[in-house]
């Protein structure tokens, strides 16, 4: 791809969010009825392509359930609230009612108390118990200290999820998670993300990695890019990583790693260009933060927002719109794109003529100037 000069002395590539592509119709339509949304990673099938992000404001093990009796996954972040207390519920309470400028100092007080063992086992298992797939998030430096617990209790799938993970971290304090060695000692799949790049991504697909999740997340509250001056043009960097799972299926002799967009999807038309890209499925935070179940109440806030020494995110308020069943499967009452996000998929794929995901990531895009 062509390079454009910024300046003499730096040159850099043209990139395209989701905002700037869009997808083409082509000759041939199909009846909604008969696509299939279904995406399959391992031994694990789900009716949707959607995983939700592993939030506080997001996912609590209720959520994870409905959202996975809707064909989903919900993914519950083992470092948040309901690993740190026996009942959050009046912490979250609290946590929506805060005063603006006070926010940012009392959620890092409530997230200072420690991660408790026991608390991820019960989680873990109140979700098993319902009869759909478990999945749990650690970040990157907590992996070694919890993993055990997480697989003992059961979970299916294991999220390795920071805002940029890479597979040769280097570190002068202390070992790095080797992950190659621990994926590969795990007896379940690994999902591992966020990268942005073709070489980032080809890397943690050798290391065993299941899934690589695209993106920093966090799309509405995230603040990465005012903070670290670091972003990621989504549209490209799907595309760039779906090219590394190609190139990685030769390299591999046939190994398929799916790729999860992990950001900047707020609306169905965003799930169906991440598709478009070449996404097998996506993260979605805010667009089920509105959900009248949803434990934020309305606001939305990441694990980046109550970080000790360098927040990179903020507590936003999204509202309530509907129930989270409706939220993915309709009706929508909505002109917006905020509901039935399931739905405005099966009819984009039906608009273009593909059946099946998989097929859809060949559809045509254009880039709107």
């Amino acid at each position: 791809m062509a390079e454009i000069e910024i300046g003499r002395g730096k040159r850099g590539r043209e990139a395209y969010s989701f905002d700037d592509v869009a997808i083409v119709p082509s000759r041939r339509t199909r009846d909604p009825e008969e696509v299939s949304t279904h995406w399959q990673i391992d031994a694990y099938r789900f009716d949707t392509p959607l995983v939700a992000a592993p939030m506080d404001s997001v996912m609590s093990p209720a959520t994870a359930i409905a959202l996975g009796q809707a064909g989903g996954l919900g993914v519950l972040d083992l470092e948040g609230l309901w690993t740190r207390y026996d009942d959050p519920e009046p912490l979250l309470a609290e946590i929506v009612g805060l005063e603006e400028g006070k926010a940012l100092n009392r959620l890092q007080e409530i997230y200072s108390a420690p991660v408790r063992e026991e608390l991820i086992a019960e989680r873990l298992r109140e979700i098993r118990d319902a009869g759909v797939t478990v999945a749990g998030a650690l970040s990157p430096p907590r992996v070694k200290r919890y993993y055990q617990a997480v697989v003992e209790s059961g979970a299916d799938i294991v999220v390795i999820r920071g805002t940029t993970v890479s597979a040769e971290h280097v570190s002068g304090r202390a070992e790095p998670l080797n992950l190659k060695q621990f994926i590969y000692e795990l007896d379940v799949p690994v999902i591992v993300g966020g990268c942005a790049t073709y070489q980032a991504a080809l890397h943690l697909m050798r290391t065993g990695a299941a899934g690589v999740l695209v993106g920093f997340g966090g799309g509405s509250s995230h603040t990465t890019r005012s903070v670290l001056g670091v972003t990621v043009p989504m549209a490209t960097a799907v595309a760039d990583v779906a090219a590394a799972r190609r190139d990685y299926l030769d390299e591999s002799g046939g190994r398929y790693v799916h790729v999860v967009a992990d950001g900047s999807i707020g609306r169905s038309g965003d799930i169906a260009k991440a598709i478009a890209c070449g996404a097998d499925a996506v993260m979605v935070g805010s667009p089920l933060a509105r959900a009248s179940e949803a434990p934020g109440h309305g606001w939305h806030w990441g694990s980046e927002a109550h970080h000790a020494e360098l927040p990179r995110g903020e507590r936003v308020h999204v509202g309530t719109i509907a129930p989270l069943a409706q939220i993915v499967s309709g009706p929508s009452y909505l002109p917006d794109g905020s509901m039935n996000l399931v739905g405005a998929l099966r009819r984009a794929m039906a608009t273009t003529g593909y059946t099946e995901v998989k097929d859809f990531q060949r559809v045509e895009v254009t880039v709107l100037r």
